[in-house]
């Protein structure tokens, strides 16, 4: 099987019939192939890179198509779904929204605005006081570099524009988004570096042995970048290609860096936040808190809605109709996310996450051992975990033994999203915060045997 494809001819599958599980037809159903063409012809190549299953309903932690098969869903579709598929308080919050005739507001006053704004500040740690509301990660990332350069160059001219992000980061898919990525094959289609956006060595303990922040001010000595000219430093809490934290003591020396050069910190949270990480924000792992906070995903339970949070300093900067976006707070999204935030606190799945996070660190360290040494590195937070498969005894990513295991996860009836990372090398396995822990374990399980058979030879 070649990277990124998954087979498109219906293979033949054992039945899988558990309390969580079933699959009872050829993968890809042979019935789903006409909607699957119908879809590769109306669509870029670049929409066919998951695995070929048809989404028709969902519950909890579960994924189920049209034909009877029912999965264990390992992926929140790409970590979004943070309190369970189909939640009823959602669903009503939508309808009842929609059916008030309220489905778009521009940046016209709402209740359901100001709400869902007050609930997003409870979860976040002062000083981060004000929250501005927009449509999609790449969205808050890119403000996120607006309001840190218009600081800095406020500060110190336009000489303090440099924004710092780190190795194999992802922030999006937008051009800003992307310069400040870290991934210099995503770039190339934007030609000649910009040299405003500089990337340092990401502390991973796997790529990046040395853990020491001398790394970050070495590094940027050594691209000919004078402290003084950083207007900003941004990092994922974990990065996408990884579930790596940044170790708490290189945090707390970067607030520092950033306080003494009067950059602003700000943490890429568009995975980690409102209880993926086992906390309402990833960054407390860190014992910092930053200056502008990207949120995204799990932020709504699926609506495409996302928020910058920042002090009152950097919020500020623009003035009535200067920073504003088509979208913002549209009303039924934003009530979708305020029935998500709700049933997050008020069902403790913050708390959760944090009590299932040895479960699943548990499970990877057997994945990781059924994998011969083919897993480079492992990682788990809360309710996230990356296993980077490379090549033994080095950090070269494995893709084919990385797809060859989702493929066949997929075909137990666990779903899995196509493998990402450094070289399309990781598996990600992040549930829904809902998961019940039996359903976890028998997931993990799942994919130790996956592991196990792929590795074997």
């Amino acid at each position: 099987m070649a990277s990124k494809e998954f087979p498109r001819v219906p293979e033949s599958v054992p039945p899988v019939h558990t309390k969580y599980r079933v699959i009872q037809t050829p993968l890809p159903v042979p019935e789903s192939l006409p909607l699957l063409e119908r879809m590769h012809a109306a669509e870029p190549r670049s929409m066919g890179g998951q695995p070929p299953v048809i989404w028709d309903h969902g519950e909890g932690a579960s994924v189920s198509d049209p034909y009877g098969n029912r999965w264990i869903d390992f992926s929140s579709g790409v970590l979004v779904t943070a309190s369970g598929h189909g939640r009823p308080e959602i669903v009503e919050a939508v309808c009842g929204t929609a059916r008030r005739g309220l489905y778009h507001a521009y940046c016209f006053p709402t209740e359901i605005r100001v709400q869902l704004e007050e609930m997003i500040l409870s979860f976040a740690p002062s000083p981060l006081k004000q929250v501005f509301l927009l449509t999609t990660g790449s969205e808050a990332t890119e403000c996120c570099i607006k309001l840190a350069r218009t600081q800095g160059m406020k500060l110190g001219g336009a000489r303090k524009s440099v924004l710092v992000t780190f190795t194999h980061a992802f922030h999006g898919r937008t051009m800003g988004a992307q310069w400040a990525g870290g991934v210099p094959g995503l770039k190339t289609w934007m030609g000649d570096p910009d040299p405003r956006f500089v990337q340092v060595p990401y502390p991973d303990g796997f790529r990046q042995t040395d853990l020491s922040f001398a790394v970050f001010e070495r590094s940027l000595a050594e691209q000919g970048i004078a402290p003084g000219d950083v207007c900003g430093v941004m990092s994922e809490t974990f990065q996408g290609a990884n579930a790596t934290l940044m170790p708490a003591e290189y945090a707390q020396a970067l607030r520092r860096w950033c306080d003494t050069h009067g950059a602003a910190l700000i943490f890429d949270e568009v995975q980690a936040a409102f209880g993926r990480a086992g906390k309402p924000f990833g960054f407390q792992h860190l014992g910092v808190t930053p200056d502008l906070v990207a949120c995204g995903k799990g932020i709504s339970g699926g609506m495409p809605l996302s928020a910058v949070i920042g002090t009152e300093a950097l919020m500020g900067l623009y003035g009535p109709g200067e920073m504003t976006s088509t979208h913002s707070a549209n009303p039924v999204c934003s009530a979708a996310a305020l029935a998500n935030l709700r049933v997050i606190r008020d069902e403790g799945l913050i708390d959760r996450a944090a009590r299932l996070a040895p479960v699943l660190r548990e499970g990877c360290g057997a994945i990781a051992a059924a994998a011969r040494g083919r897993v480079g590195r492992w990682d788990a937070v809360g309710l996230v975990a990356a296993l980077q498969f490379a090549q033994p005894g080095t950090t070269e990513p494995d893709p084919d033994t990385a797809w060859r295991i989702v493929h066949e996860a997929v075909r137990r009836g666990l779903l899995l999203f196509a493998p990402v990372g450094v070289g399309g090398g990781a598996v990600k396995i992040c549930p829904p915060l809902v998961i019940e822990e039996e359903a976890l374990r028998e997931g993990l399980e799942v994919l130790r045997d996956v592991t196990d058979g792929a590795c074997s030879s």
